[in-house]
């Protein structure tokens, strides 16, 4: 867990560094100009776009920074949240229906997904949250694992577009905190930026751990109760 957010903290770092830095900013700029002359079109074309990653397993985390650079912090968050949502509901249905036999052979056997189906079996769409708030599988195998299981679909939909906004504001506001400071590169907004994103690591740290913890009393609790049964 830990060395999962040493890890997303420096590739926010590196993103705002890089953006400041070399030509990312021009190219984000260019890309934001094309978007808003689209207008509402534009947001669905990226929607759409984030969507196709998720279905063919792209890490999408440099696209939840890019639009929070590129849309700024309210429609970054919506284009993500609609982005990810229909990503999670697309591979799920995949994972499901067509791709059933080949996800179960690469991933069922593990121990992970063996407690994560028994929990999910237990409480349904509450295990789809918080393993949505605790990162236990990365977003684009989760999508297609939680297909695996008994959870319904319209709950799972639900429970993931929840649980994911914690992580989708921290990743979206590292993209507009470079976007701010690169466009008003004074001290204080700089200041004023990388308060607000530590404020905001700091919840999801916390978020996080809170989810860890409650998934881990489930899956105890699972155990309990099978090993009582036998």
């Amino acid at each position: 867990m830990k060395t999962k957010l040493l890890i997303l903290s420096i590739l926010i770092a590196a993103f705002v560094v890089a953006y400041m830095t070399l030509p990312i900013q021009e190219g984000l700029e260019t890309f934001t100009t094309y978007v808003e002359e689209l207008g509402w079109p534009g947001m669905a074309l990226f929607v759409g776009a984030y969507a196709v990653a998720a279905v063919f397993l792209i890490p999408a985390s440099v696209l939840t920074l890019g639009a929070g650079a590129a849309f700024g912090l309210v429609k970054g968050m919506i284009a993500v949240s609609l982005g990810s949502t229909l990503g999670a509901a697309l591979a799920f249905l995949v994972g499901r229906h067509l791709a059933r036999d080949k996800v179960r052979a690469k991933f069922a056997s593990g121990e992970k997904f063996q407690a994560v189906d028994r929990a999910v079996a237990a409480e349904g769409w509450k295990i789809v949250a918080l393993l949505r708030l605790s990162p236990v599988f990365p977003y684009v195998a989760l999508n297609y694992l939680l297909g695996l299981t008994g959870v319904k679909f319209w709950p799972y939909v639900l429970a993931s577009w929840v649980g994911m906004l914690p992580g989708t504001l921290l990743y979206v506001y590292g993209g507009y905190a470079a976007r701010t400071a690169a466009q008003k590169p004074d001290t204080l907004q700089m200041v004023y930026n990388l308060i607000g994103l530590a404020v905001t690591l700091a919840v999801t740290i916390y978020v996080t751990r809170l989810a860890r913890r409650a998934m881990k009393n489930v899956t105890s609790e699972l155990e309990s109760t099978t090993e009582d049964a036998s």
